[in-house]
């Protein structure tokens, strides 16, 4: 999901211990601060830190003088056969094209299990803002680049990767019990991070700082995140350190797709509301948490997705991983 997605999470769940609520009204918002950390907490650590920490075996930068789709698939299919032959994660970074201060050569990957193949097809030159250059779009014949891999490929998340702007994307390779190769999308993302287990060793310190309950209310937020993430494709290395194998997501969202992530940031106010509305002593307009969530979630949702589904009356398209964009900034992680 997005940050903001997570931002709120956090936020609801802290607001779903009593004494949180208890503690702001007494003019004290600690706990719903540790609630709001501690839920955009992982993401921060791998987008913000550990990502410019982490070491490739392999480097792919495109020529900028003569970008050679074919190349760049060549120079893939070789890290994929390379993995086959050795033990272990092999990791490949690959770098954008930079034309000018705000130019950039677009070019999208594709790995092909069912062909066993890498596909690379250049774009167009697009601005900073990603907004294509009239006249940069390249011949037909001349833009792609396709190569059969010597070993099978099993693609774990449904996606074609977009290189533009900025940061190009990372590939974990890594031989599987049947033979094939498993292809891991940001190797550093959702691992150590992402796990129920270090989430409690991270809430320690603000329990010994802060109180066991402030403990409490980070490691509910850490793991809200946590399980949120396992809704899309990727998954997380949920029981890291005692085992760093990505547990597979249950596909039932990408983390861009705009329906979940807006209700979640409803729903999740609504939570809020409700448990704020709890703590009033005598209110003027009583309600049940049913009502509240037919009248304020169930209906808006219902007409929001309903509206949405006639303003994208279109043909599903493969979705595109905008890697300028992986952490919530307007993309779709």
């Amino acid at each position: 999901m997005k940050g903001i997605s997570h931002f709120i999470s956090g936020v609801a769940a802290a607001s779903c211990f009593p004494w949180t609520v208890a503690a702001a009204l007494d003019r004290n918002p600690t706990y719903f601060i540790i609630g709001a950390v501690y839920g955009i907490l992982p993401d921060t650590i791998d987008f913000k830190f550990y990502r410019f920490f982490y070491r490739y075996h392999q480097t792919i930068t495109p020529d900028p003088r003569n970008p050679d789709p074919q190349v760049i698939a060549n120079e893939i299919a070789h890290a994929i056969e390379t993995a086959a032959e050795q033990k272990g994660l092999y990791r490949l970074k690959i770098n954008t094209l930079r034309r000018s201060a705000d130019q950039w050569q677009q070019f999208k990957i594709r790995l092909d299990a069912t062909e066993q193949a890498v596909e690379v097809e250049m774009g167009p030159v697009v601005t900073t803002g990603q907004v294509p250059i009239p006249g940069t779009f390249p011949e037909a014949g001349t833009s792609k680049g396709w190569k059969k891999t010597a070993v099978p490929i099993e693609e774990n998340y449904e996606a074609v990767t977009t290189v533009d702007i900025f940061d190009g994307p990372a590939y974990g390779f890594e031989m599987d019990e049947q033979g094939r190769v498993a292809v891991h999308f940001l190797p550093w993302h959702r691992t150590w991070t992402h796990s129920l287990v270090l989430g409690a060793v991270f809430s320690v310190p603000v329990g010994l700082w802060l109180g066991w309950r402030a403990g409490l209310v980070a490691y509910t937020a850490y793991a809200v995140h946590i399980l949120e993430d396992q809704l899309g494709y990727m998954g997380s290395s949920l029981f890291a350190p005692f085992s760093n194998k990505r547990v597979k997501g249950l596909e039932l969202m990408h983390a861009g797709d705009a329906l979940p992530n807006f209700g979640t940031v409803w729903f999740c106010c609504m939570l809020i509301f409700w448990n704020c509305y709890r703590a009033i002593p005598d209110p003027i307009y009583h309600f049940g948490f049913v009502r509240l969530m037919l009248y304020g979630l169930v209906v808006p949702l219902g007409l929001y997705g309903l509206l949405y589904r006639m303003l994208n009356r279109k043909t599903t398209l493969p979705e595109i991983i905008d890697t300028a964009n992986e952490w919530g900034e307007g993309n779709k992680l």
